[in-house]
């Protein structure tokens, strides 16, 4: 095992051409000392086509979902790093550089994470604080992380799976460090695109018709990591 080796995985499930940027953007890092990993979780598409002489392992299994997707790339993966780089994700080439710079000078932390744009908003992260991570997720999926202090993805959760893998590793006392830079952006149409404006989680607006619903469910999952985690 490379000390130095990163592994990089990717779950697709279709979005084809979404993927196809994604897996541009990897080969295209500055830091060359990496594998990568795509699980192709059921897709209808031809992923396949798409990394033929790319260097990439290729697996496909039935649709289970990402937890399922990313951790069948963990048991694969044989670098000392692992990063879980969403499908829609389109990095800046010096991201892995940084992230790991700022992970190997920060003995205590076991994952680095950084800002990153969703279309044109901004999202920006903070400093790592586990209480206010406790109360909402600051830290996006596709962040780099000591493999030895990886803890699988929760395969039941349906939504608020990176908020749980982050509460999951301070359970066992594991922090992280930001990189405050926007290295990555994250492309519309995926699980995001769904999300509704701060506003309408608040009173009145999320007893709206067409919006209560969509409230209540992300109010149940978000219940739900919460008590798993005794907050």
């Amino acid at each position: 095992m490379s000390t130095s080796l990163i592994s990089i995985i990717i779950p697709v499930y279709n979005r084809i051409e979404e993927f196809r940027d994604a897996l541009y953007s990897v080969l295209s890092q500055s830091y060359k000392d990496i594998e990568i990993i795509v699980i192709d979780d059921g897709s209808s598409e031809d992923i396949k086509k798409e990394i033929i002489d790319k260097g990439v392992t290729y697996v496909r299994q039935e649709n289970r979902g990402a937890p399922a997707a990313r951790n069948r790339g963990l048991e694969l993966a044989k670098g000392d790093y692992v990063i879980f780089w969403d499908a829609d994700v389109v990095a800046d080439p010096q991201m892995l550089k940084k992230l790991k710079k700022q992970l190997d000078k920060s003995p205590d932390a076991s994952f680095a994470y950084c800002n990153y744009n969703f279309g044109l908003k901004k999202m920006s992260a903070q400093s790592f604080d586990t209480e206010k991570l406790k109360q909402n997720n600051y830290i996006h999926t596709t962040s780099l992380i000591h493999k030895k202090d990886m803890v699988r993805w929760d395969e039941s959760l349906k939504r608020f799976q990176d908020w749980d893998l982050w509460l999951s590793m301070v359970d066992r006392e594991k922090k992280g460090v930001w990189v405050d830079e926007y290295l990555f952006l994250v492309g519309s149409g995926g699980t995001m695109s769904g999300w509704l404006p701060k506003i309408a989680y608040k009173k009145p607006w999320k007893f709206l018709p067409g919006v209560r619903s969509k409230v209540k469910k992300y109010e149940e999952a978000k219940n739900l990591v919460k008590r798993k985690h005794n907050i």
